[in-house]
C-alpha cells in the first residue's frame, strides 16, 4: 500500500536539513533522484497537492533513515523544498520520524534557530523536556 504524504514543513535551507539529519542519525543523499516507497500508487489515499502520480518516487535529494525500508524524498519547488514520504507502516518511517514527521520537523527547526542565534551572537541553551526540546536564547 502507498500513502504518500507531504511533510508540512517549508525547507528553505538544505544546510539546516543536512544538520537535522546528522543530529538524528539519518543519511542525507545528495542528488539522489528517487526515493524508496511502496512503488506504485493504489488510490487509497489522496496525493499531496501539486504532485501528480508520475512524480511519485522522484526527487532531487533523499533522506535514508536507518532501519527503514522507505526513504524521504526532497523535491525542489521554486526556491524551496518539500519533503515527501510513504507513511505506510511497513516502510518504518513513522516510527523513526514521528507522527506527521514531528521528530524531523523539530530537528530542522532547532538547527535553523541555532544557526540564526549564532549568527546574531545570541547564547543558546537546549533543554530536553518530556514533550520535546526547549531552546533558551540570551542576548
Amino acid at each position: 500500500m502507498s500513502h504518500i504524504s507531504k511533510i508540512e514543513l517549508e525547507i528553505q535551507s538544505l544546510e539546516y536539513l543536512k544538520l537535522a539529519c546528522r543530529r538524528l542519525g539519518f543519511i542525507f543523499q545528495e542528488n539522489q533522484q528517487t526515493y524508496q516507497w511502496y512503488g506504485r500508487f493504489v488510490g487509497d489515499s489522496p496525493i499531496p497537492e501539486g504532485i501528480n502520480i508520475d512524480d511519485l518516487g522522484k526527487c532531487d535529494h533523499a533522506i535514508r533513515v536507518p532501519e527503514c525500508s522507505y526513504e524521504i524524498g526532497i523535491v525542489k519547488r521554486g526556491s524551496k523544498y518539500i519533503l515527501l514520504w510513504d507513511s505506510w507502516h511497513t516502510g518504518g518511517l513513522e516510527r523513526k520520524i514521528g507522527k506527521d514527521a514531528g521528530i524531523l520537523k523539530q530537528a530542522y527547526t532547532i538547527q535553523r534557530i541555532r544557526r540564526e542565534a549564532k549568527r546574531k551572537k545570541y547564547q543558546i541553551t537546549e533543554i530536553k523536556k518530556d514533550q520535546g526540546i526547549r531552546l533558551v536564547l540570551k542576548i
